[in-house]
């Protein structure tokens, strides 16, 4: 068991995913934990599956962590610093400043407060989704304010550690921003395009790739908590969201006739625009890295994707991505593997060997 930096006891209100997945991080060092959620079937769920133990009275924890939808964070983490004076509390909720300035508003003790953020997600939630690896390697962000020193927010940077996960320090406006341009407003676009799909006939679905589906992944996500968010970060989501309104427009404006001198210009202005945005998104850990990819067919049979795996492991290349695209009916399915360039000839030479299909 890997030594922890925090001492424990940790309180965690509220059991969904993140909060279950806490839980099991922190039991894995040995952490004592103690859970508490308003549903006492998800308690029950979370406490089976060895998140922690249910509450009791005279629990004295050292830091205190609530993850409850943004609607309730900033009541029930006033509620906590009430009832806790010795801890220091955190929450977990995707909108800092709101929840910062409703605290602040009711008087609450702010000085044993601080605002958190892990950038960690899955589309499933509730205590059953929840893993003890959820955090390892993602960005955690720690809101700060003036009312807090970092003595006293020590705590809160152990269970940060303690879970694999990396600090960002920045202050709640910073992070509200940010995430409405990498969170909120792809959500939004994503909703709005898979909402075009409703109507559209199954002739066209089936031709369906993994561009579209790489788009409307994330519109699969809980309406209830995507209201709550939205509107706790309306202006930063707004005013990108009036900004893409007006991208769109020159694209309307370009295709309105593209034969017209300067519009295909236009257009390719846009989309070089886009791969000048891609091209900045970090690589793995963090590193502005570009990776190599190649298509490998694969056969639609039980086993064939482990046995791809298997082989690109055992070859000793570091596989950095993985997407798969399988058309209806079709009896190969085809999956894009991404790897550093300089492993891409001898990686096809050697799965060839194997017997691999490679596309190209």
């Amino acid at each position: 068991m890997a030594e922890s930096r925090l001492v424990g006891p940790v309180r965690i209100v509220g059991v969904g995913l993140l909060g279950t997945s806490i839980g099991l991080g922190l039991r894995n060092r040995g952490i004592e934990v103690i859970l508490a959620d308003a549903s006492p079937t998800n308690l029950s769920i979370a406490v089976d599956y060895g998140a922690g133990r249910a509450a009791a009275a005279g629990d004295a924890p050292q830091l205190v962590v609530v993850c409850v939808p943004p609607d309730v964070t900033a009541e029930i983490v006033a509620r906590e610093l009430a009832s806790f004076p010795g801890a220091i509390v955190t929450d977990v909720a995707s909108v800092k400043l709101a929840v910062l300035d409703d605290l602040r508003a009711s008087g609450a003790d702010v000085s044993r407060y601080i605002g958190t953020h892990p950038l960690a997600g899955r589309e499933r939630g509730g205590p059953l989704a929840g893993r003890a690896d959820l955090f390892i390697g993602r960005p955690w962000v720690v809101a700060g304010h003036d009312a807090i020193t970092y003595q006293q927010a020590t705590a809160i940077d152990d269970l940060i550690l303690d879970l694999g996960a990396t600090i960002v320090e920045m202050t709640a406006e910073d992070h509200d921003r940010s995430v409405a341009l990498v969170s909120h407003v792809p959500q939004v676009v994503s909703t709005l395009m898979a909402r075009r799909l409703t109507d559209a006939a199954a002739s066209s679905l089936n031709l369906a790739g993994q561009g579209l589906r790489d788009v409307t992944r994330v519109a699969a996500s809980d309406p209830e908590l995507w209201v709550q968010i939205l509107g706790a970060n309306a202006k930063p989501v707004r005013d990108i969201l009036l900004a893409y309104r007006d991208d769109l427009d020159r694209f309307i404006d370009a295709l309105a006739d593209p034969a017209a001198p300067g519009a295909r210009r236009k257009l390719a202005e846009e989309l070089a625009g886009g791969n000048a945005g891609v091209a900045r998104l970090p690589g793995k850990h963090g590193q502005d890295r570009r990776f190599a990819s190649m298509i490998v067919m694969v056969d639609d049979r039980p086993g064939q994707i482990a046995r791809l795996l298997n082989d690109i492991g055992d070859l000793g290349v570091n596989l950095e991505d993985l997407r798969l695209e399988h058309s209806p009916g079709a009896q190969l399915g085809l999956a894009e593997i991404s790897v550093v360039p300089e492993a891409v000839s001898r990686l096809t030479e050697e799965l060839a060997a194997r017997g691999w299909r490679i596309a190209g």
